[in-house]
């Protein structure tokens, strides 16, 4: 009885293994029969059972054509069947698909970040008016928070509305605004303030978990 155990590793490879081994030697029996009708009557029967191993989508027509692609790669594309899809062809299925192209952004101020630029892009198309205002002010100030984060000394507003001026190709100039953007201290102190009160609620609950209860 032990000379008759067969293990995994001695097996036939599976294709899909997800179907398991008596799906792979179904579709292995379908190609040995002799006759189309006989082959596409089995093939039919293979694609409802395997349908039915995920039933909430055996019924979506997208579904059913990849069961029937995955019917023909477990058949390692030597299946001679009708099928109601494209055959796929054992070419199309080793192809390595096309490199996608990753946007290449290279910004002169990396610490800004992509965003910045295209809230730029977005102000630029608005009618001039107080929300448009609102919006490059909006923006500014972030860029004023994005900057301390890189490099926590203070800055002046004047170097941001030139990086401002610069990013928006010239369409947006706060240089000669009155108006002043938020305090250094006071966008570190937000950051700060959050940061201790997670400390402060951290050792809160630390010091709950520590005391003894009876």
């Amino acid at each position: 009885m032990i000379d008759n155990l067969e293990y995994n590793t001695e097996r036939e490879h599976l294709i899909i293994p997800e179907y398991g081994r008596h799906m792979q030697k179904m579709i292995n029996h379908a190609k040995t029969l002799e006759t189309k009708e006989e082959r596409n009557k089995v093939a039919k029967a293979i694609i409802a059972v395997m349908g039915n191993m995920q039933p909430h989508l055996r019924d979506v027509p997208d579904f059913q054509h990849k069961l029937w692609d995955q019917l023909f790669i477990m058949s390692n594309f030597e299946l001679d069947v009708d099928s109601p899809y494209e055959i796929p062809t054992k070419e199309i299925y080793e192809e390595r698909p096309e490199p996608l192209e990753y946007p290449q952004n290279f910004p002169k101020y990396r610490f800004y970040g992509n965003n910045i630029k295209t809230m730029i892009d977005v102000a630029n198309t608005w009618e001039e008016g107080e929300l448009k205002e609102a919006l490059t002010y909006t923006i500014a100030n972030h860029m004023k928070k994005c900057f301390l984060n890189w490099n926590k000394d203070t800055v002046e507003d004047a170097v941001i509305y030139d990086h401002l001026f610069e990013l928006s190709n010239g369409k947006i100039n706060l240089k000669d605004s009155d108006e002043d953007l938020s305090d250094s201290t006071s966008l570190l102190r937000t950051k700060g303030k959050y940061s201790s009160s997670n400390k402060k609620h951290h050792k809160k609950n630390s010091s709950n978990r520590q005391r003894k209860r009876y």
